[in-house]
């Protein structure tokens, strides 16, 4: 049998393909500490969702609420619902994403190419997060259906048992060496999935949540934000998997500074997702404030070809206020400046 980071020579099925996904050193201090990036877009549909929606589509299965033939509901932003519709198409069931335009263009297009049918809650150009709507929406289009099950993402214990594996994963990579586990908070499940895996394999690690400014999860005022695919917007709930309990600190990075870290990175060779850019922007500040030798990883949930038309969009960066050179050559100095030597992750 392959261990976890083996993959088999050959599958049958895409969802076959999900896991396995590498790590890499992004940063190292003249200390030792170093920053390793999970890079969760190596999955299939570039993005560590698909992990959750297997386990979600399981475990309806197991609990004989989804039969063949049947009907896949979920309210989503884009990267939950690629997920879904590779495991429906998989599967033969049908998918219907309630959806609205806050979402990047390129995670509807593909929705729709994977055979979703596409319910928006918003006119065309709203660019509001409608979260709140889209999950009212896609409730009452199961209610009372036979084999047809809402999903319902921040609320299904199965999101956060879909990245159990990540946590196996990284302990056969680096054993007991991770000093920092960080990662985006949107539904949870991604970081807080791991964090509670991981901390069943390993102790003695600090687990750090990464929200946009603008989200009510860790306080603060409410306000628009355009980092899709995590946050709690205000007027949504709290989902059940944000773990308070199992966090140690919990922090705010805006558009601005989650977006130039995208553009920064995207100059070293790596294209990340707006949330990634955030966690990036997090770990790789508080890096040089660590005790020497520490290891650092962070869960890039997303990939940046996504974003060709938003974030890696100068015209669309500048009309939102987003664009920020300063704040980009910033981040450009501070990779230079950490930039690993090949072979020093050995």
């Amino acid at each position: 049998m392959p261990g976890a980071l083996q993959r088999p020579a050959v599958v049958s099925r895409v969802s076959d393909l999900i896991g396995y996904t590498p790590l890499l050193e992004l940063a190292r201090t003249e200390t030792g500490s170093r920053l390793l990036l999970k890079l969760e877009m190596f999955n299939p549909t570039g993005t560590a969702k698909i992990r959750m929606a297997r386990a979600m589509v399981d475990a309806a299965e197991e609990a004989g609420v989804l039969r063949p033939g049947g009907r896949i509901v979920e309210s989503t932003s884009g990267n939950t619902g690629l997920g879904l519709a590779v495991i429906a198409a998989e599967r033969g069931y049908t998918f219907t994403a309630v959806v609205d335009h806050h979402a990047c263009p390129d995670k509807l297009r593909g929705m729709k190419a994977l055979g979703t049918e596409l319910v928006y809650v918003a006119d065309d150009g709203a660019e509001e997060l409608a979260t709140a709507a889209r999950e009212e929406l896609a409730e009452e289009l199961s209610r009372g259906r036979d084999n047809t099950v809402f999903t319902e993402q921040h609320n299904n214990l199965a999101n956060g048992v879909g990245y159990h594996p990540v946590a196996h994963e990284l302990v056969e990579a680096l054993g007991g060496n991770i000093d920092v586990l960080i990662g985006a908070v949107g539904t949870g499940g991604a970081l807080f999935g791991t964090a509670r895996e991981l901390r069943t394999l390993i102790s003695g690690f600090g687990i750090v949540g990464v929200e946009p400014k603008g989200s009510i999860a860790f306080g603060g005022p409410a306000h628009d934000y355009y980092q899709s695919g995590t946050g709690t917007p205000e007027g949504a709930e709290l989902g059940a998997l944000v773990d308070f309990d199992l966090l140690d600190e919990g922090v705010k990075v805006g558009d601005v500074e989650a977006f130039a870290t995208c553009r920064a990175v995207a100059r070293t060779g790596l294209l990340i997702g707006g949330s990634a850019g955030g966690v990036v922007h997090e770990a790789l500040f508080r890096l040089g404030s660590l005790r020497p030798g520490s290891t650092v990883v962070a869960l890039v949930n997303d990939g940046g070809e996504k974003y060709m038309d938003t974030v890696f969009n100068d015209a669309w960066m500048r009309a939102r206020n987003l664009l920020s050179p300063d704040t980009e050559r910033e981040i450009d100095e501070l990779l230079a400046k950490l930039k690993p030597k090949p072979g020093g992750n050995r």
